[in-house]
């Protein structure tokens, strides 16, 4: 299976309002990156609480400073200092939890591409929740645009419920549990109402998503 596939499309228009937001939105174009899951978790820490410019503007002094000739390994970050590591503009926290990740991927704890295949989304998220900085949704992000797993449905991510709730025409976002109930209607293919959920949340804030007037 894989995430936008004609097959998840025929099951997700089951439910009516899917079927509109798929109608509306048109093709999924998710495509997901071809990262290791190290490289994945260590530029969302670099992400976190950041603007993506400011973000990425920090993210390409830290893999100069460590390693001018692509994205660092996990050794190349030990061998750098905190302060090298601060000087390019990671807090404090941060370069804690990157050394972590670091550390972590060395000892083998964050499993390759390869040994990420061999592992269930449950054990990929018990396995890399208590690295530092790293929670539930940032490995359910890897999951989805690393790892591209197909029955992934992040119910705490604020743009999929928002865009459930332009979609369903509601009042209020849904609660997580809620939508987690809602969503196994739509397994195995959550990941791809995930992304539709997002677009229509996307569509929704300049005015170009028309919500159903009837579920």
């Amino acid at each position: 299976m894989t995430i936008g596939s004609p097959e998840a499309l025929r099951h997700l228009r089951r439910d009516p309002l899917l079927k509109r937001v798929i109608r509306q939105v048109g093709p999924c174009t998710l495509v997901p990156a071809r990262r290791q899951p190290y490289e994945a978790l260590v530029r969302a820490i670099a992400h976190q609480q950041v603007h993506g410019r400011a973000a990425e503007a920090i993210l390409g002094r830290f893999i100069a400073c460590c390693c001018p000739d692509g994205f660092p390994a996990p050794e190349a970050v030990l061998a750098t200092t905190p302060e090298a590591m601060r000087a390019c503009g990671l807090s404090a926290n941060k370069v804690l939890a990157i050394r972590d990740i670091a550390e972590k991927a060395a000892a083998g704890i964050v499993p390759t591409r390869a040994q990420a295949r061999r592992l269930s989304d449950d054990a990929l998220v018990d396995r890399l929740v208590p690295l530092r900085g790293v929670g539930r949704w940032t490995v359910e992000m890897l999951l989805i645009f690393t790892l591209g797993r197909v029955d992934i449905l992040p119910v705490d991510d604020f743009g999929v419920r928002e865009g459930y709730r332009v979609a369903a025409g509601l009042d209020e976002q849904p609660k997580p549990r809620a939508l987690g109930e809602i969503g196994q209607a739509w397994a195995p293919h959550r990941t791809t109402a995930a992304w539709y959920l997002w677009r229509a949340a996307d569509l929704a804030k300049d005015g170009r998503f028309k919500a159903p007037a009837a579920i």
